[in-house]
């Protein structure tokens, strides 16, 4: 008797079986298409919560005679996009991520930001204020002033493209309570983004925190970057540093030229500097006090968290979120460290690969610190802008 083909046999068996039982109806089994997974546990939690419920038993069967039809245009477009649900680009979700963590750093940078300001040499001196500033009953009594009164009225967008605009609001100095009637003696207006932009990097932080590059130029042609460090008091959302080292840029080698410090506190929501705290102002003048202790600052740290930004050469944006990373360590010895008031200090440095670091710290409490940071290449472009805490591990070296 000739042999059949296993399809014919297979064929025949359903056949009998059916005539036996009429009132049920065998469908032959065709194996699942090679690119459904074996083991739907074995997918990842995320992709399982999307998975439909398991389709009953009579569903499979019906699934399962249907798949032979998988090579119809129509039932290609269905599979991609069940694979489009399946797996949301990366990209998309990053993307709202961003989105997001932009509006949180808007809303907590966005406001009233009153407090005082002082300018430093590199060396960590306070600058006298101009005389012709200074009231004549300061100079009758041989008083020096080193402070002003400052503003920073800031407003960052929540909606559309990202764009961050503040003004530096420098107050005439006053005798007593006059604060509540100060002039303005000048008004400074910087702008990230849109088509007033000033700077060339802007690293930022849901929690307000952020760094900004700006490549200033000035008399008889020299080269300057201003990096502007702005930390919150993680204990006191309201209250914040801000730190600008000037930097001179002269046949690729950095140096650091003089330092701006202020003090801020939020006073309420952003009003263009209409309104003015006066003599209710939280703040003082600082930059006559006591500089922090070199032995709270030289010495091991160890990072206990940070967040990144890094730089390619291609890169045109101009805003980088900080990205949580891993901390490290951290070696300062008095070599490139200034030391300064409000528990502040100034790192610069270069490192024996031809890397500046120019990094502001705020020591919140002993052994307890903030940090910010920019690493530039030998070639003077940006590398990384990172914030982060550290606690002492060894100090006074």
């Amino acid at each position: 008797m000739p042999k059949l083909a296993r399809g014919t046999r297979n064929q025949m068996a359903l056949l009998s079986a059916n005539l036996l039982a009429p009132n049920i109806t065998l469908l032959p089994f065709n194996p699942p298409s090679s690119h459904l997974p074996r083991n739907p546990t074995l997918l990842p939690s995320s992709l399982q919560k999307s998975l439909p419920n398991p389709p009953s038993h009579n569903r499979t069967a019906v699934a399962a005679s249907s798949s032979s039809s998988s090579s119809s245009p129509a039932a290609a477009a269905a599979a991609a996009a069940a694979a489009t649900d399946l797996h949301p680009p990366e990209k998309n979700i990053k993307s709202r991520e961003s989105r997001s963590n932009w509006e949180a750093f808007a809303r907590r940078v966005s406001g009233e930001w009153d407090g005082f300001g002082a300018e430093f040499t590199a060396d960590g001196k306070p600058v006298e204020l101009p005389e012709a500033v200074v009231p004549e009953a300061f100079r009758e009594w041989g008083v020096q002033l080193f402070d002003w009164q400052t503003q920073c009225p800031t407003l960052a967008t929540d909606a559309g493209d990202p764009v961050l605009s503040y003004k530096l609001i420098k107050l005439l100095p006053t005798v007593g309570c006059e604060a509540d009637a100060a002039t303005r003696h000048s008004i400074e207006e910087r702008v990230a983004g849109g088509t007033g932009n000033k700077v060339s990097a802007f690293g930022y932080d849901s929690n307000g925190c952020y760094v900004a590059v700006s490549a200033l130029e000035g008399r008889n042609g020299r080269r300057f970057l201003e990096l502007e460090h702005c930390l919150v008091d993680p204990g006191n959302r309201e209250a914040r540093v801000r730190v600008i080292q000037v930097v001179r840029v002269d046949e690729g080698e950095m140096r650091l030229e003089s330092l701006r410090v202020f003090s801020e506190q939020w006073y309420g929501p952003f009003q263009n500097g209409e309104q003015f705290g006066g003599c209710a102002i939280r703040e003082s003048g600082f930059a006559s006090t006591a500089a922090v202790g070199e032995s709270e600052v030289a010495g091991v740290w160890q990072g206990t968290s940070v967040a990144v930004a890094r730089f390619q050469s291609e890169q045109t944006d101009i805003f980088h979120e900080l990205v949580v990373d891993r901390p490290g360590k951290s070696i300062r010895n008095q070599l490139g460290l200034v030391l300064l008031p409000k528990q502040l200090w100034c790192y610069f440095k270069q490192n024996k690969d031809g890397e500046t670091w120019g990094e502001v710290g705020w020591l919140l409490n002993h052994g307890n610190a903030m940090t910010s940071r920019c690493i530039f290449l030998k070639d003077g472009r940006l590398q990384e802008i990172a914030i982060g805490q550290e606690i002492a591990v060894l100090m006074g070296i």
